[in-house]
């Protein structure tokens, strides 16, 4: 599913438990924009729970990168109603989840400059259809 983005872009990720430092953790660049996925426990395609973006398409036609890019996104982004790094480990100990891997993919970089948002609705309706339901986690508003 992720294929696509793993051959065109930047990309890596990191493992986070629930006693962990996000800000440790998160291996993501501050400057770029891209999508990222979230897999509780291990990378299969069936454990995908969530798919976000950092940065967006300004009324100009230019990307509108987040002050601190897909890592601050990341990092210090809410979900939840709370910042991550609070929300993430109360989500997972809910959700019997022990560990997460977040795979981050830079679209608009150096490299290249593809727009998150058509990604994100690209895959969401991948999973959509795979799954006949979206990713757990963003089912949540």
């Amino acid at each position: 599913m992720l294929e696509f983005l793993v051959k065109n872009s930047e990309h890596a990720s990191f493992d986070f438990k629930g006693g962990d430092r996000l800000s440790v953790q998160c291996n993501a660049p501050k400057n770029s924009s891209g999508i990222y996925t979230i897999y509780a426990e291990e990378i299969k395609p069936e454990n995908l729970i969530y798919i976000g973006i950092s940065g967006r398409e300004g009324t100009d036609g230019q990307i509108i990168h987040r002050k601190d890019g897909i890592g601050g996104r990341i990092a210090k982004g809410k979900q939840f109603g709370e910042p991550r790094r609070k929300s993430w480990p109360e989500k997972m100990k809910e959700d019997g989840i022990s560990k997460i891997h977040v795979k981050w993919f830079v679209t608009y970089g150096k490299l290249n400059q593809d727009f998150p948002r058509p990604i994100e609705n690209k895959l969401l309706r991948l999973s959509l259809a795979l799954k006949e339901k979206l990713p757990l986690w963003n089912k949540e508003t």
